[in-house]
């Protein structure tokens, strides 16, 4: 049965830059042919052996390397066929089946990524190769899961601080006299209690401020992270929400605005 185009060992010889003696390249060649016969018949332990003694002879031959790193990937040598295949595109980086072999023994080794690169490289030159092209396809899909995988686990860590606040064991003092929220909701009524309690330099208690950030929050999470939308020219109500947000957010975060609010609300109703 005909093995895949990433699987077929070897038979030409490519250029060298300082090739050996003649007589060391024609042995090469002849250790090379046993070691494919070997390969072939499954004995992939003197294929290893034959693919050996044939870079010994001539070191700079890709073709070698590569195969080898086929047989070691038969013997399960995944480092070993790694090693070689990476050697194979040292030597010549237009053989194709070095990266090939270097994708498949990382796929191996669980480094999907790495493979990927390879395979991307294998089909952008052999665009109707199969085999190559189903690989690729595989690879691809184990990133894409993994990268998912990677994005759940993440997403279960993460907590947001909102969702860490007891805002129902909170309590408000009997002597605070500002404004406060109905059934924790924002309203009318209380914006404008809000704007007046900050027109006299007066601080919204830290329960009201957390509702209105945990309120806050669930509009935003509902929302689009980015939104297109064309705006008019609109005079802007001084009670506009955003501001006693604002607001709300300094008092939260125990800043001391001081004369800020109310300031900021003299400004809003001028």
């Amino acid at each position: 049965m005909a093995m895949a185009e990433g699987e077929r060992t070897e038979c030409a010889e490519p250029a060298r830059d300082e090739p050996p003696a003649d007589g060391a390249l024609k042995r090469a060649e002849e250790l090379k042919t046993q070691a494919n016969d070997y390969f072939k018949a499954k004995d992939y332990e003197n294929a290893i052996k034959f693919y050996s003694q044939a870079i010994e002879l001539n070191p700079s031959n890709a073709i070698y390397y590569g195969n080898r790193s086929l047989a070691y990937l038969r013997t399960e040598c995944y480092g070993y066929a790694l090693g070689d295949a990476t050697r194979a595109i040292e030597i010549d980086k237009k053989y194709i089946k070095g990266y090939y072999r270097r994708a498949a023994s990382n796929m191996a080794l669980g480094k999907f990524r790495a493979a990927l690169r390879d395979y991307e490289t294998v089909v952008k030159v052999k665009p109707h190769d199969k085999d190559a092209k189903m690989k690729y396809q595989e690879c691809n899909k184990i990133v894409k899961q993994k990268a998912f995988e990677r994005a759940i686990a993440g997403d279960e860590h993460k907590r947001s601080v909102v969702d860490s606040l007891d805002i129902e064991s909170m309590t408000i003092e009997d002597e605070y006299s500002g404004p406060k929220l109905e059934d924790g909701k924002v309203t009318i009524t209380f914006m404008k209690e809000l704007m007046q309690w900050y027109k006299d330099q007066k601080k919204l208690h830290r329960k009201c401020a957390y509702q209105i950030l945990v309120q806050v929050k669930e509009v935003l999470s509902k929302l689009s992270t980015l939104v297109e939308t064309t705006l008019k020219e609109v005079r802007v109500d001084p009670g506009v929400v955003a501001h006693a947000i604002i607001l709300a957010m300094w008092e939260a975060g125990g800043w001391q605005v001081r004369g800020q609010p109310g300031q900021l609300m003299k400004t809003l109703s001028q």
